[in-house]
Parts: structure tokens; sequence; C-alpha cells
């Protein structure tokens, strides 16, 4: 039976390995002298001790009875409210007269808000195309683009072709359903 040592040079490295593993282990579980609390804080001036101070100040897992019956016994009363009941808060009544509504009168009627005014529509009419058989087409124009557009058709998603006439054509907005009257201009 072998068990590897015909690489020497690997079995070598793998016994450092583990007598180094095996030295962090011990390390690691061996009790030391120090401890990694940290040292107790000197105790008060006075020399008393408050309920519920520990006596070196140090932490401490176990329970304590006599701290908690101490605890216990104090009456927590700021505000002259206990905290760990749950009472209504005692509400004061207005030193004020209160009037009902029927001695105020009738509400004012609500001021109506003004519908505001829809923006204006951006297209140019430049024109139309009529050719003989075929409805008739406007040119239409917003910034750098043109469109060309027969009654009944949407340009840009929002603007219908109404009405088209030989002065002017006539647009409504959709979105805020206005019509608009766009006369014809040179270019």
């Amino acid at each position: 039976m072998k068990i590897g040592a015909e690489n020497k040079k690997a079995l070598r490295w793998m016994i450092v390995l583990l007598s180094i593993a095996a030295l962090v282990v011990v390390y690691d579980l061996w009790p030391s002298g120090a401890s990694s609390a940290a040292p107790p804080a000197t105790s008060t001036s006075t020399g008393q001790k408050k309920p519920g101070q520990l006596e070196n100040n140090a932490l401490d897992p176990r329970f304590h009875w006599h701290e908690l019956e101490i605890s216990q016994n104090i009456k927590y009363e700021a505000g002259g409210r206990n905290i760990f009941r749950m009472e209504e808060a005692k509400v004061e009544a207005p030193k004020f007269p209160v009037r009902t509504a029927a001695e105020m009168g009738p509400p004012a009627p609500p001021t109506p808000t003004p519908t505001p005014t829809p923006p204006p529509i951006p297209l140019k009419f430049y024109g139309f195309a009529n050719k003989p058989n075929e409805p008739k087409k406007v040119f239409l124009a917003d910034a750098d683009e043109v469109f060309v557009a027969k009654q009944g058709d949407i340009v840009e998603r929002k603007y219908k072709v109404v009405q088209i006439n030989n002065a002017s054509v006539i647009i409504e907005d959709m979105l805020y359903n206005n019509r608009q009257p766009i006369p014809l201009t040179a270019r």
C-alpha cells in the first residue's frame, strides 16, 4: 500500500502545513492569562451604590433578583403619568366658547377655480395640395418638421385636422379639447 510517498516534496509540504494548522488550533483553544474584558472601573467617590448599578461596573450575565425587586419598588411618575399603564390622556375643556354650525350660519359657497387657458397650438399652415379625385391635403410645420395631412388625420399624436379652407385650417388639440383656426402664412 502506498500513501503518496513517491512524491517526497509534496509529502514534506503537507506535513509542514498540518503542523502549522495544529499549532493554530492549540493556540486558539489554550486558555490564556489575560482576559478580553475591559478592566473594572473605579467606584464612585461617595461609595454609595445606586439601584441597578453593578458593583464593579462590569458586564455581568447573571440575573440579580435583589436589583429587580429594588427597581420594581420605584414609582415612575414622570409628569403625573404612569408610562407602564394604558390610560387615556385627560383632555381639558376649551377655555373659549365653542360655536355650533347653526350659530355660525350657512357656509360660504366655494369660489370657482378659474380654468386655465389651453396652450396655443404651435403648428403653422403653409399651404395645401389639391389633386383631382383626392382629398385636399395641407402642409403643416412645427419647428423643423413638416407634416402633410388630410381632413381627419392626427398630427404629432395630439392635433387633429378638423376642416381645411383656402385661407386657413381648423386644428383641434385633443388633449385640451380646444379648437383653433390657423391662418395661411408665407414661409
